[in-house]
C-alpha cells in the first residue's frame, strides 16, 4: 500500500453534517496521514457521519484520529503540515491565514489522478450534463467501443478521491466543478502548469447565482474559468453563445465549440437546437443530429445541456450514431426534473436543484400541460423576477417559508398571481399542492431558492418532498 503522505501532519477543517471531508479523511488515513478532524458543529450533530467513517475506517483507526468539534484551534492550523479544506468553508476565513499549506479534496485528486479528464461547469445543467457524460461513455464501455471505465464525482456529491486508488490511464473521469471548488483550486500547479488540464471542458448555462457570496458576477464568473486556464490545442471547451459564454475563450488555448437555440452562422463551430433536435456540422461541412428529438428527460434546456454533452463526446472520438442513440435514453438524474409518481392522471416532479430563479422558468418551460408550481425557500440575494414570470403561466403557485417570502409574496401580489401559503411544512404544501391538481396535470418543486432555514441542504428538501408526496397518496 501507498503510503505517500506518511507521517504527515494533516488538518482536514470540515467533516461536514454530510460527509463533506469524509473522503478525504478516508484516503488520508489510508495513505498513512497524521490527521486530526476539526468542524464547528460538535459531536452531537455529526454523530451520523462519526458513526459512518468507524464503520469504513478498519479497526481501530478512528483511535488513531484527533477531533476538535464545535470549535477550531488556531494552534492546529499553525501545526498542521497541510490543511484540507471544505469547499463550504469560506477562503476569507480568519483560521486559514495560520495554514501554510491549503488542499482540497480536488487539488489532492488532480495532483496524482493518471486519466483522461472531462470537466464541467456552469450555474445550472451542470450535474445533468455530467452525469449524461458518464452515461454514454459507460455505454462505451458496455459495448467494448473503449477501454477501461468511466468514473463520475465532484460537485455531484461524490469525491473522485474515492476512486482515485482504482484509476488507470485507460479510464475516462468526468468532474462536476463548482465556483467554490474551481476558485480553491486558483494558483495551484504541478510540475510549473496549472493543476487542473482538462481534455474537455463544458460550460452549461451561466446566471446570477451564489450573490450572498460573491461581490458581484464578475467574481462568480472569474472563479468558473478556472477550470480552463490549463487547457491547450490538444483540448476542446464547448460554451453556450452569449456572452458569459464566450468571455472564456480569452482565456484558454483550447478549440472553442459553441452551443445555440438558433442554428449558427456558417463556418462558426459547434451545435444548435432545430425543430427539437440538436445538431452539428461534421469536418465534411455535412450536418448531422446528435440529440434525438425523443428523449427521456423533458424539455428545451434539457436539449441543450444533451447537445453541449454530445458535442464533448464527439470530440472525444465516439461516433455519430452511438452518441445520439446513447444520449436519446438518458434517463436523467435524481433531484434535477426527477419524474417520481403518478396518481389519478397527475405526474409529479422534483426539482429541488432548481435554486436559482432561472432554473423554475427552464421547468416551467418543459411541459405543455398545466402546472401546479411549488416554490420558495431561502433568499441568496438573488431577483426573482423571473420566478414571478414563471409562477404566472402556472395553474397553482404553493409557496414554501423562508427569508425569500418577502421578496416573493411582493412579486406575486403586485403582478396579481394568487399563491397558497407560505407553508413551514413540506407536508402540507404537498396535501395543498395535490387538492389542485386534477388528472393531465403536472406537479412540480422547483423552489427557485436555497434550502437553508427548513431543510439540511437540497437533496433533504427533495427527498423530504417525495416522501410527503407518496404519504399522501
Amino acid at each position: 500500500m501507498s503510503m505517500r503522505y506518511s507521517g504527515m501532519k494533516v488538518l482536514v477543517m470540515g467533516l461536514g453534517l454530510n460527509g463533506g471531508g469524509f473522503a478525504s479523511v478516508l484516503y488520508l488515513a489510508k495513505h498513512g496521514a497524521d490527521l486530526t478532524i476539526t468542524d464547528l458543529h460538535d459531536e452531537g450533530s455529526l454523530t451520523p457521519t462519526l458513526e459512518k467513517l468507524a464503520n469504513a475506517l478498519p479497526n481501530g483507526a478512528m483511535s488513531h484520529i484527533r477531533f476538535v468539534l464545535g470549535r477550531h484551534e488556531i494552534a492546529d492550523f499553525v501545526d498542521a503540515d497541510m490543511v484540507i479544506k471544505n469547499p463550504g468553508v469560506r477562503t476569507d476565513s480568519p483560521f486559514l491565514r495560520f495554514a501554510t499549506c491549503i488542499e482540497t479534496d480536488i487539488s489532492l485528486f488532480l495532483a496524482s489522478f493518471p486519466s483522461r479528464l472531462i470537466a464541467v461547469t456552469g450555474s445550472k445543467g451542470k450535474s445533468g450534463t455530467a452525469s449524461a457524460i458518464h452515461w454514454v461513455m459507460q455505454k462505451a464501455r458496455e459495448n467494448k467501443s473503449l477501454p477501461g471505465n468511466a468514473f463520475l464525482g465532484g460537485n455531484i456529491a461524490v469525491s473522485p478521491l474515492s476512486f482515485l486508488d482504482r484509476l488507470g490511464p485507460e479510464d475516462d473521469v468526468i468532474l462536476e466543478l463548482s465556483s467554490w471548488q474551481l476558485g480553491d483550486l486558483k494558483g495551484k500547479t504541478k510540475d510549473g502548469s496549472p493543476l487542473l488540464k482538462p481534455r474537455a471542458v463544458v460550460v452549461t448555462a451561466i446566471l446570477p447565482d451564489h450573490q450572498n457570496y460573491y461581490r458581484n458576477m464578475r467574481d462568480y464568473v472569474a472563479d468558473k474559468r478556472v477550470i480552463c486556464h490549463g487547457q491547450d490545442q490538444v483540448d476542446v471547451i464547448i460554451v453556450e453563445n452569449d456572452p458569459w459564454g464566450q468571455s472564456f475563450f480569452a482565456e484558454t488555448k483550447a478549440r472553442p465549440l459553441v452551443y445555440a437555440n438558433i442554428p449558427l452562422a456558417q463556418g462558426a463551430a459547434g451545435g444548435w437546437l432545430e425543430r427539437g433536435r440538436g445538431l452539428t456540422r461534421i469536418c465534411s461541412g455535412e450536418v448531422v443530429e446528435i440529440v434525438p428529438t425523443k428523449t427521456i428527460v423533458p424539455g428545451p434546456r434539457q436539449k441543450k445541456n444533451l447537445l453541449a454533452a454530445g458535442l464533448a463526446l464527439l470530440d472525444l472520438g465516439l461516433s455519430v450514431p452511438f452518441v445520439n442513440g446513447s444520449l436519446g435514453g438518458f434517463p436523467g438524474i435524481e433531484h434535477r426534473l426527477e419524474f417520481f409518481c403518478e396518481r389519478n392522471g397527475v405526474r409529479f416532479y422534483n426539482d429541488t436543484t432548481a435554486t436559482i430563479p432561472e432554473a423554475v422558468v427552464a421547468a416551467v418551460e418543459s411541459f405543455d400541460e398545466p402546472i401546479v408550481l411549488v416554490v420558495g425557500g431561502a433568499d441568496k440575494n438573488l431577483d426573482f423576477t423571473p420566478l414571478a414570470a414563471a409562477a404566472a403561466k402556472a395553474k397553482a403557485v404553493i409557496l414554501l417559508d423562508g427569508t425569500a417570502c418577502a421578496k416573493l409574496r411582493a412579486l406575486l401580489e403586485n403582478a396579481h398571481i394568487p399563491y397558497f401559503g407560505p407553508f413551514d411544512s413540506i407536508s402540507k404544501a404537498a396535501s395543498i399542492s395535490e387538492e389542485q391538481a386534477a388528472d393531465g396535470d403536472i406537479v412540480v418543486l422547483s423552489p427557485g431558492c436555497a434550502s437553508f432555514g427548513m431543510f439540511q441542504n437540497e437533496f433533504d428538501r427533495g427527498n423530504q418532498w417525495k416522501a410527503a408526496v407518496r404519504n399522501n397518496l
